[in-house]
């Protein structure tokens, strides 16, 4: 079972035997008990449930607490599945960071930061007019469309709107040091969303 979830605790940086230093992303991985095994059989598909975050019971739904009492696992606040990463686990299991190594590539997926609403260079990195001469193309996003033909804004156009606060997968991911003992993942680079996400760390190829 190579996948988890975990949670963004922030950045920091490792000084190597060589002098040179290296930015890492430190996450708090697990425990995660296994709820549910999916499989073709009964659901159509093959995946593995689990779940991340203690909670109190009195935050969770009678259903959500029925559902967690049928694996015989304590309330949990994230619920995630995993397809095809399965391997040999039965509900009840739990998955720590003992199932990862170090040197492992991962993908990280999260949910990215919300920039709000955004204007087109914010958001579609454009470019912005001349500035001298009286100009008034001041961050504006240019023509959008055409008078005649087809007389109105084309569906797709890149224009100003919400900005971030979608899911993110960063791939090419590299464990750099595992700490088993304390529940920590470090990897090197970043990884999406703002300090206290939750992310899913599934392995790379």
């Amino acid at each position: 079972m190579a996948a988890i979830l975990a949670t963004k605790l922030g950045m920091t940086q490792r000084f190597l035997e060589d002098g040179r230093v290296e930015r890492v992303t430190v996450l708090q991985a697990g425990p995660c008990p296994v709820t549910a095994v999916r499989t073709v059989e009964r659901d159509g598909y093959e995946a593995v449930q689990l779940a991340f975050s203690p909670c109190r019971e009195k935050t969770l739904t009678r259903a959500q607490l029925g559902h967690l009492k049928k694996a015989d696992v304590s309330a949990h606040r994230h619920l995630a599945e995993f397809r095809d990463e399965r391997g040999e686990l039965m509900v009840g299991e739990t998955v720590t960071v003992d199932a990862f190594e170090a040197g492992q590539r991962v993908k990280i997926s999260g949910r990215s930061k919300g920039k709000g609403f955004a204007g087109t260079i914010k958001r579609h990195n454009f470019k912005r007019g001349p500035k001298s001469h009286g100009s008034h193309n001041v961050r504006a996003p240019g023509s959008i469309g055409a008078s005649a033909t087809p007389s109105r804004v084309l569906k797709g156009l890149r224009g100003p709107g919400r900005m971030g606060g979608g899911r993110v997968t960063q791939r090419g991911l590299t464990i750099v040091e595992l700490m088993p003992e304390r529940n920590l993942m470090l990897v090197r680079g970043s990884v999406p969303g703002p300090t206290g996400s939750t992310v899913e760390v599934r392995s790379d190829g």
